[in-house]
């Protein structure tokens, strides 16, 4: 029945896997099954077949779904199906589409689609590899023009050794998280969260993870060469030749001009009347191909650029090549927040906000791998007025996910451990205005609002970009790419760190790939570039986190208890720790292993709720004082409660210091008591005694008026 059913199998980083096309899906242009251990992902492509019309890019999707049945798990919402994508599963997507997107044919205007489903599971056998490698292949295979394949490869740093496709307990204490792409000549993507990992370490990595994809590549061609598809032919809508030289002719000085400063806002100013122009000389010229007309203003505004840079060395706002616009930054300008920072590069501007709460407020993942939480959550917001433009707020899209993905993991590796500062924190990077860089500009002032809230950071995290102009074998690097070198460029590598070394990376091109010697040369310029940040601005505008949490966030304690106790802590339906938290005005949150976190904004509340529930906790002291309520009276005596749930009896002979006739003559129900534990005997009741507390403070009162004596008369 299966008669184009074939398996091809093959060792990746010395594990065996398999791709499987024929059997499923038999109406995709592409499709194969992916089995890498025990996981398993299936993967679609397929293409329309006409172009979509009055575009002017290229329309590719690409989706990573994640199936909960994929580990055994029934979804936790409400109507218990998978809802919108997972952060994890945008990040999977952006991280496939970024190194196939620029191998299709540039004038490709058909929608294209990518659909990776992830169908099991095994946590030392990473799925997101696997639908990087299925998509390579499917494409490979199918007839939707392309000039791949590619291949992707997981990168580990444990105790120093490099390690390809890192198994679960081995991600778990990494240095290094890289995902390396490339093609069969050179390096296509990277991606990378790193604990201060230095540059030569980082390219080493990057050179040894190649040589496992050129293995893979090869395979997956050798595949294509005997079972691929002839690729189909497109309608191209590449830009007719006479009519762009037409154009050039007619306008390059004027867009010369126009483009010429290095304010964004003139320079739109200045392109608005060149562009009618353009159009009132060309529509009527070229009626069916007005839509052109556009392409054509853009390509001569990305030829302008480019010559400008390969030939004069010349950057649009007047740069030299390693150049930084001018720099700003600034923290703790937004009050009763509990911290903030602001900083500036050239017309890019971004504001972080920090928020602290207790660690149960971390958030919660219903995802495929071993993580269930995490106590550190970036956000990234990048509203319309950052460009001057106006649309209505959706909510984030994709790539503010992965902005904000990117600060996060360049600046979790500086965070204090949970112990040291247990705490769980939002940050909010809100981008103010935008012209290039607003994600290593997050970087930069989320550094500066964690310094502000007083968070005691490893060290201090900053970042910047490197872009690329290529022609042929000729190349130049510039650091701090504005938004027209990022438009007209074909790189924007982005890297964060410290001045120990790298924290995360992220690299987008436009090319087919980069040669390792862009890749240092890149690396070298973030360096110095990162150094002097930190250094001169930065560290300038705060040399070190706050000493103090501000008045604003919440105060933490913490204390461990006998993991037998927490009941008793918990009491009945909660009871218990419902009323310490009410009376003390603290929050508290338990873990199984006996930590105890109280949180309050006022440190006494949370020190008194410590004392309680270590008095819960604990069997007290014997000869111990403490301060509790009467909660019974009896003809015998008063039973005092000294702490929620725990309390313990006051004979009538030990009410007062003289003899009582009546227990109602001393206390009644409700009165705050000082008492001194006095026994506490073999069925564990407590004994306490009034009487031996009145002594002792009486004692206390006399040494300290002979004390105060004594020094007068000295």
């Amino acid at each position: 029945m299966f008669e184009n059913y074939r398996v091809f199998e093959t060792t990746f980083a010395g594990q065996k896997i398999s791709f499987e096309t024929g059997r499923l899906c038999g109406l995709s242009n592409g499709s194969c099954l992916v089995r890498y251990g025990e996981t398993t992902v299936m993967v679609n492509v397929t293409m329309s077949e006409k172009p979509r019309e009055g575009i002017d890019f290229f329309p590719l999707s690409v989706d990573y779904e994640e199936k909960l049945y994929s580990v055994g798990r029934i979804p936790g919402s409400f109507l218990k199906r998978e809802g919108r994508p997972s952060e994890k599963s945008v990040l999977t997507s952006r991280c496939v589409d970024r190194p196939i997107r620029p191998l299709f044919p540039k004038d490709l205007r058909n929608d294209v689609t990518v659909v990776m489903t992830v169908l099991s599971v095994e946590q030392d056998f990473q799925p997101d590899i696997a639908g990087m490698l299925g998509t390579s292949f499917a494409i490979s295979i199918s007839d939707i023009p392309w000039n791949g394949p590619i291949a992707g490869i997981n990168v580990g740093l444990v105790d120093g050794e490099i390690i390809l496709c890192p198994n679960a307990e081995q991600r778990a204490k990494t240095d290094l998280d890289l995902m390396v792409v490339g093609t069969r000549d050179k390096i296509c993507m990277i991606e990378a969260g790193a604990n201060q990992v230095k540059e030569d370490v980082m390219l080493n990595a990057i050179k040894t993870a190649d040589v496992e994809l050129k293995k893979m590549v090869a395979f997956i061609e050798s595949a294509q060469a005997e079972i691929g598809k002839p690729k189909k032919e497109f309608t191209s809508v590449e830009v007719d030749p006479d009519m762009f030289e037409a154009i050039k002719g007619f306008a390059i000085e004027k867009v010369r001009y126009a483009l010429d400063t290095d304010d964004k806002n003139i320079r739109e100013e200045r392109l608005t009347p060149v562009k009618d122009e353009i159009h009132a000389a060309f529509d009527e010229k070229y009626p069916e191909q007005i839509g052109m007309i556009d392409e054509c203003i853009y390509k001569l505004q990305k030829y302008v650029v480019r010559r400008w840079l390969l030939d004069d060395g010349k950057r649009v706002d007047g740069r030299k090549l390693d150049d930084i616009r001018p720099l700003a930054a600034d923290a703790g300008i937004i009050p009763r927040v509990h911290g903030s920072g602001l900083f500036t590069r050239g017309q890019t501007q971004v504001l972080t906000i920090t928020t602290l709460g207790p660690v149960s407020d971390s958030q919660r993942i219903d995802g495929l791998d071993d993580v269930d939480s995490k106590r550190y959550m970036h956000q990234y917001n990048f509203p319309s007025y950052s460009v001057g433009e106006t649309r209505p707020s959706r909510g984030p899209g994709r790539r503010e996910i992965g902005h904000g993905a990117l600060a996060e993991r360049a600046l979790v590796p500086v965070l204090p451990s949970v112990e040291e500062f247990p705490y769980a924190y939002r940050l909010v990077s809100e981008v103010l205005s935008s012209n290039g860089s607003t994600s290593q500009g997050s970087i930069c002032a989320s550094t500066m609002s964690l310094m502000d809230a007083g968070v005691p950071i490893k060290a201090p995290v900053a970042g910047i970009s490197c872009g690329l102009i290529t022609e042929g074998d000729r190349w130049m690097t510039m650091v701090d790419i504005q938004g027209l070198e990022d438009f007209f460029g074909d790189m924007d590598f982005k890297v964060g760190g410290t001045h120990e070394g790298i924290t995360a990376i992220q690299m987008d091109i436009k090319i087919d790939g980069l040669t390792y010697e862009i890749i240092e040369e890149a690396f070298e310029k973030c360096r110095k570039a990162r150094i002097y940040i930190l250094d001169e601005i930065m560290l300038k505008a705060l040399p070190a986190p706050r000493e103090e949490l501000s008045k604003y966030a919440p105060k933490m304690l913490t204390l461990t208890i006998d993991p037998e106790k927490i009941r008793e802590v918990i009491g009945s339906g909660g009871k218990i720790i419902q009323r310490i938290c009410a009376e003390c005005d603290v929050k508290i949150d338990i873990e199984d292993d006996g930590k105890v976190f109280v949180l309050s904004t006022d440190i006494e509340n949370a020190r008194r709720a410590v004392g309680v529930i270590k008095t819960i906790a604990s069997d007290p002291d014997v000869g111990a004082f403490y301060k509790g309520k009467v909660t019974r009276i009896m003809n015998f005596g008063a039973f005092v409660e000294i702490a929620p749930g725990k309390e313990g009896l006051v004979h009538i002979s030990k009410l007062d210091m003289g003899r009582v006739e009546k227990v109602e003559d001393v206390v009644s129900v409700g009165s705050e008591v000082l008492v001194k534990v006095t026994e506490i005997d073999q069925q564990g009741r407590i004994n306490l005694s009034r009487r031996d507390a009145l002594i002792a403070m009486k004692k206390k009162e006399e040494e300290r008026a002979q004390a105060e004596g004594g020094s007068e008369e000295a």
